[in-house]
């Protein structure tokens, strides 16, 4: 079917289903959340955060008037927005900023960030929301972050005349704009001043549906993560523990329990030629704890910070080159962490799908990530470039460890392409600020 020629008339009625199929959808998923609260803290805690959120943009509605409102679903499509909200700051600092969170764990980590006249939630995607927000701040341009399709809000943008952008986005042949119903979604398209896409694939598709304000920037995660590179803070126990051992240190960042459990197989069977730092994703007690017990001896963060708190019981040796692993109780330290790594793990690849792979390869480490990776173009590039490395249990992790604990060549290579592949696709933050500033 050539959807680039659908008429309009002829497919009225399914554009007002699936558009009333969406609000129905996401009416829905509102409700799910709010009947799951008393039961899953994550879900508890998206429903407290939103108390409130009209009273405090109300109080804050004079001082939002004429602002740049960018909208993230959650902390790794901030960090793809953050590098191009610092630089239109920096060109009009007085510019007031609306940054909202679809995601309780989006707005709890950068609900002060200091660029942000205020933080808040999305609210819901109706008519009535999308309008009142629009009237409460009035803002001069609106920027999106990757996959985030709000119909009602972007239907909303529209109708003010508001400039819109979408900003390091990625598309698949098996998303709804490409399919037979996926009106509404061909819609929301065409609600955005301009798309600024990832990858050539990207454009193609929009182009093959005849949506053709479609610029190839790249990803704004290189620049970001480059920047940290530049600031290049020391962190002191990080560099004490790195320097304490003489054998190399694998970073596994962001990990889940399936990661976990092939990361502890592969460290066991390393012999002792390896030492082990886990930056787990999800910081609860009870995690830490159940990871910390499956080690015979495993140093922790937050205890090796306090000289007067014991370590875990039955491992009281308190110099860091005592212990062979560390477990990282702290938020915010592990974009930084990776410096001190040899190796780097990053996890997610054997759930919905791999956390951010950049910020290890920016300090030049090669990256190991779980098999499910295919909808990240970052982890593909990385693989192409030698630097990135998919494995799908214990038995290849471990395989892959010993290649590079065993061929220092083979490490240092992986090492150079991690850093020269980085290096090679910075750039396209200038290319979305510069169209965002000529609208301002």
């Amino acid at each position: 079917m050539d959807l680039a020629g659908l008429q309009e008339g002829g497919y009225r009625i399914p554009l007002l289903l699936m558009a009333f199929l969406i609000g129905l959808g996401t009416a829905l998923y509102h409700l799910g959340i709010r009947l799951a609260a008393p039961f899953v803290p994550k879900a508890q805690l998206w429903v407290d955060g939103r108390q409130g959120s009209w009273a405090r943009l109300d109080a804050k509605s004079a001082a939002l008037h004429g602002c740049l409102w960018m909208h993230c679903a959650s902390v790794g499509e901030f960090e793809q927005g953050r590098p191009v909200l610092e630089a239109i700051k920096r060109e009009r600092p007085d510019l007031p900023v609306l940054l909202t969170f679809f995601s309780p764990s989006g707005y709890e980590a950068r609900k002060n960030f200091p660029l942000a006249t205020h933080v808040e939630y999305l609210p819901p995607d109706s008519a009535a929301n999308a309008e009142r927000l629009l009237n409460l701040v009035r803002p001069k341009a609106a920027i999106f972050i990757k996959y985030e399709f709000w119909y009602q809000h972007l239907a909303a943008l529209e109708r003010g005349g508001v400039p819109t952008f979408l900003v390091s986005a990625i598309f698949r042949p098996s998303q709804p704009f490409f399919r037979w119903y996926g009106a509404a979604h061909r819609t929301m398209l065409k609600c955005f001043t301009h798309l600024f896409v990832q990858d050539t694939a990207s454009r193609d598709l929009l182009n093959g549906i005849g949506v053709q304000h479609v610029i190839v920037s790249g990803d704004t995660r290189f620049d970001r993560v480059m920047a940290i590179i530049e600031k290049d803070e020391t962190i002191p126990l990080a560099h004490s523990f790195r320097e304490a051992g003489t054998t190399p240190v694998l970073i596994a960042g962001s990990t889940w329990p399936a990661d976990e459990a092939i990361l502890r197989t592969a460290f066991n069977g390393s012999s002792g030629n390896l030492r082990l730092v886990f930056v787990p994703h999800e910081l609860t007690t009870a995690h830490l704890e159940e990871l910390a017990g499956r080690f015979d001896k495993i140093a922790t963060w937050s205890e090796l910070e306090d000289a007067d708190t014991p370590l875990l019981e039955g491992k009281n040796d308190r110099s860091v080159s005592a212990a062979p692993a560390l477990l990282v109780d702290r938020m915010g330290l592990l974009s930084k962490l990776y410096k001190y790594a040899d190796i780097t793990y990053v996890g997610g690849g054997f759930g919905s799908g791999i956390h951010n792979t950049l910020e290890a390869a920016a300090w030049g480490k090669p990256v190991i990530f779980g098999p499910n990776h295919q909808r990240f173009a970052e982890a593909q590039g990385l693989i192409d470039a030698g630097a990135g490395f998919s494995v799908k249990d214990a038995e290849e992790l471990s395989s892959l460890l010993k290649r590079f604990l065993n061929d220092p060549v083979a490490l240092q290579n992986a090492s150079k392409a991690a850093s020269r592949y980085v290096t090679e696709h910075t750039g396209a933050t200038k290319r979305v600020v510069r169209a965002v500033l000529a609208v301002l």
